[in-house]
């Protein structure tokens, strides 16, 4: 499961701006402030999902760890160098 600020984190990577990824998400901008939000406000799995699909989609990695959790952006194998 994604957290608040897994998702806050990944899409400062990208530079998008909570609409653009709930846009991008084809989630309701309030459902994604919900999920951004550190209090215990209810988010349909479904929203969850759509929203980490998306975010993997553009290149972000999730992170977990008995330590914590964080993000990662990968760069696109046609931005390699050396790669054509």
């Amino acid at each position: 499961m994604i957290t608040a600020r897994q998702t806050r984190a990944a899409r400062a990577l990208l530079g998008w701006t909570q609409e653009t990824l709930a846009e991008k998400a084809l989630v309701s901008l309030t459902a994604l402030k919900r999920l951004e939000s550190e209090n215990d406000f209810k988010v349909y799995e479904t929203t969850r999902d759509q929203v980490r699909r998306t975010l993997e989609s553009s290149g972000i990695v999730f992170l977990s760890s008995d330590q914590g959790e964080g993000v990662m952006l990968v760069r696109a194998k046609i931005d390699s160098p050396g790669l054509s």
